[in-house]
């Protein structure tokens, strides 16, 4: 499976980072590698999630897009 990361700054100055292919998996950096890091992490966590209840068993694979 391959997930894109898109990410872009708030008005705030913190950094949003969205993984598109699994809904919910959205969260803040304090710039776009932090924001990028925590969405992998996070979308890592999905997929364990995921495979320990039989869900799927994607590969990886991640791209990354600046919006």
């Amino acid at each position: 499976m391959k997930f894109t990361v898109e990410y872009e700054q708030e008005e705030d100055g913190r950094w949003l980072a969205e993984v598109k292919e699994l809904p919910g998996v959205l969260v803040y950096g304090k710039d776009p590698e932090d924001a990028a890091a925590h969405a992998q992490a996070l979308a890592l966590r999905v997929v364990a999630d995921r495979l320990e209840n039989g869900e799927s068993t994607p590969s990886l694979v991640f791209t990354f897009a600046l919006v």
